[in-house]
């Protein structure tokens, strides 16, 4: 369990990799619409993530299973990755630490502009369903998102005009897939992780 700067205490499962090359929190979709930290994408990430020698942190947002407190629509969620991010800094202070959220995962992590990160992944970033800024947007670290072509809820096109000032921000496609990602969830999970061994 982890507690948050308000008290919240967030149920996470963590791997540690000794001599890991860096570590990772991960941020699963959204919890009014029945995302938690075992959903087929976060855990699929979570696993490659360990393989390939990243210590990882999930974690099930406030008021999910048995995590304490109430939805926030993503405000008070912050404090549950930065409490995320305190505990892998303790078990690892030298490791960079990356934010990876898919969904309104990604939204809530490119809300948390905290200096022990070293960049964000977004996979299936909301942005333009959301249409709220993220305050990651003028940070110099880098973002990579990763979009699915047919996307129900923030296109490839939509998601370049939300970002088109953002800065250090790539954006990738995945092809023939939608926010769920059936049938390329093995693409995106090679594409995260090229980006964090490449980054590390």
């Amino acid at each position: 369990m982890l507690e948050a700067l308000d008290g919240a205490q967030v149920e996470a499962d963590l791997v540690r990799v000794d001599g890991a090359r860096g570590s990772v929190v991960l941020a699963h979709p959204h919890p009014l619409f029945g995302g938690d930290r075992f959903n087929p994408v976060v855990d699929a990430l979570f696993n490659a993530l360990v393989d390939i020698g990243f210590t990882t942190l999930r974690f099930d947002f406030r008021g999910v299973n048995n995590s304490s407190g109430n939805h926030d629509g993503g405000d008070s969620e912050r404090l549950d990755i930065v409490a995320a991010i305190e505990l892998l800094e303790v078990i690892d202070p030298d490791a960079p630490i990356w934010l990876v959220g898919y969904s309104f995962g990604a939204f809530v992590s490119l809300n948390v502009v905290d200096p022990r990160v070293a960049g964000w992944v977004g996979v299936a970033p909301p942005l333009a369903a959301m249409n709220a800024r993220c305050v990651a947007d003028t940070d110099h670290r880098s973002k990579l998102l990763l979009v699915p072509e047919h996307d129900q809820y923030s296109t490839p096109a939509a998601t370049a005009d939300f970002t088109a000032s953002w800065v250090s921000c790539t954006q990738s496609t995945v092809a023939m897939t939608d926010h769920f990602l059936n049938g390329q969830l093995n693409v995106m999970v090679e594409a995260v992780c090229a980006h964090l061994e490449a980054s590390t």
